[in-house]
């Protein structure tokens, strides 16, 4: 799947609705299999977890979701995206498709999904249960998140909302490559789908709106802090040491707090494993290296 346009993974999808407005889903690989459920990064989709699949080889399912205001998703204008309202979507999604148990491959913004559901799971309020969490690149931590300078651009309260109204695909691309790592060159024309599926139902406009999940990330801190280093769910880390937003010094404070974890780190990756080294996070999903606490 890897190159897949978006046009052509959007085609796989369909929509369900939750409470937070419909969202698109991708039920993907071996029905029998163990699911494994994807939760994407900003300004992103799915379509991220296209390159993993080529190479995983056990029995997985796959479910990947479009969060709201992203992919295909319903991206209705004047609504508050938040980590809270994309976690209802995700168990709504859950609960319609009857899903009782799965494991966690969250990356970039989804890190805060999987540490607030991680939070509901030990407040007793989740019914799925989560049997391992595979974390990349993402601002587990906001005091050490380093937004590029697009991104405080367009969070910016008073100009975001008209920025983001002018962005265009050569500047999206432009602030896409200064996360891009080493292993790998950086090829425009794959981006050009990250574009497009940001673009889709005008969703461009809505980039704003989107990143005050960095506000989210600070007024929760503590609970998302607590949830990381505290839950008893086997995890595991595939990071990019590279990643200027959320590289090596985010990963650092994780070998602290989590020094009983897995954790892979890639001297030349940066914020994309998925797309820069999609054979290692599948190499880590197939051979469950994920560890709990003891």
């Amino acid at each position: 799947m890897t190159g897949m346009s978006w046009a052509d993974w959007k085609a796989r999808g369909r929509r369900i609705a939750t409470s937070g407005g419909e969202v698109a889903v991708y039920e993907l690989g071996d029905p029998a299999g163990e699911l494994l459920t994807f939760l994407h990064g900003f300004p992103s989709s799915s379509l991220d977890i296209a390159p993993v699949l080529d190479h995983l080889t056990g029995p997985w399912g796959v479910l990947a979701i479009d969060l709201p205001g992203f992919g295909a998703a319903a991206k209705p204008t004047g609504h508050r995206y938040t980590i809270h309202a994309a976690v209802d979507a995700t168990v709504d999604v859950w609960d319609a498709l009857g899903i009782a148990s799965t494991v966690l491959v969250v990356h970039d913004y989804s890190v805060s999904l999987a540490q607030e559901l991680l939070a509901r799971s030990a407040d007793g309020e989740l019914t799925v249960d989560i049997t391992a969490v595979v974390w990349m690149n993402g601002g587990l931590f906001p005091d050490l998140h380093r937004p590029t300078v697009g991104q405080q651009f367009l969070a910016d309260p008073e100009h975001g909302a008209e920025i983001a109204a002018g962005v265009e695909e050569d500047g999206f691309i432009s602030g896409i490559e200064v996360t891009w790592g080493k292993r790998v060159p950086f090829d425009p024309e794959a981006m050009r789908s990250m574009f497009a599926s940001m673009d889709e139902g005008g969703g461009v406009p809505l980039m704003h709106d989107l990143l005050a999940y960095m506000v989210d990330r600070r007024e929760h801190a503590d609970r998302w802090r607590a949830a990381l280093a505290e839950s008893e769910v086997p995890m595991a880390f595939v990071w990019g040491d590279l990643d200027p937003v959320s590289g090596a010094h985010m990963i650092e404070r994780v070998e602290q707090v989590r020094p009983d974890t897995t954790i892979v780190r890639l001297a030349d990756v940066g914020h994309w494993p998925l797309l820069e080294a999609p054979d290692e996070v599948a190499a880590v999903i197939d051979g469950r290296r994920w560890t709990a606490r003891v």
